[in-house]
């Protein structure tokens, strides 16, 4: 069994993380997304098997029983998220390195977890009003769930620093092409 390396993208919802993480992908091909599993239903394009592994609450808790995730949680009232172990391996065993586009307690368990075969990566967003009128023009989400997430942002903006490095998404391009040179350098030391 080999291990490769783990990079963690971790941020509140609408910093950018995804598009950082899809243009990483787009660019490094010893990088592979890790699936994370949850219990909530696929909104838009989303797939099955592609973007998440969308399973039943019941499902969900009895792969907690079993220890089969890395690490959990349930992120919003409800709603669990997770990565299961066999998700990491199946990567590594493809000889690849795994990357996650993780929410920030999830981002910091995985850290601890692996120690100096991860790195993590705490996307900042321009500020917190920035990153409102990003969550309310996506569309994706009722009153009541934009204002949970709002709430939760406020709350993860302020784990930044226990992060190994703080990317600042005020320009998009520029943060994509920052991101690209921290996970080169730290893959493969250029």
């Amino acid at each position: 069994m080999t291990q490769g390396k783990l990079v963690i993208f971790s941020a509140p919802s609408g910093a950018g993380k995804t598009t950082i993480v899809h243009y990483l992908l787009s660019r490094i091909p010893e990088l592979e997304f890790s699936v994370s599993a949850t219990t909530r239903e696929s909104r838009g394009s989303e797939e099955n098997n592609k973007d998440y592994y969308f399973i039943s609450k019941e499902e969900f808790l009895h792969k907690v029983a079993k220890h089969e995730f890395v690490e959990f949680e349930e992120v919003y009232s409800g709603t669990f998220y997770g990565t299961l172990r066999s998700e990491i391996q199946r990567i590594w065993d493809s000889g690849k390195h795994v990357v996650f586009d993780i929410d920030v307690e999830g981002g910091l368990r995985l850290r601890k977890k692996f120690e100096d075969d991860a790195l993590a990566i705490f996307v900042q967003p321009p500020s917190l009003e920035v990153l409102i009128q990003r969550l309310g023009s996506r569309g994706t989400d009722s009153e009541e769930k934009l204002k949970e997430r709002i709430g939760k942002a406020g709350k993860e903006l302020t784990y930044a620093d226990r992060f190994d490095i703080i990317l600042p998404n005020n320009d998009l391009t520029t943060a994509c092409e920052e991101a690209e040179r921290i996970v080169r350098e730290f893959l493969f030391g250029k």
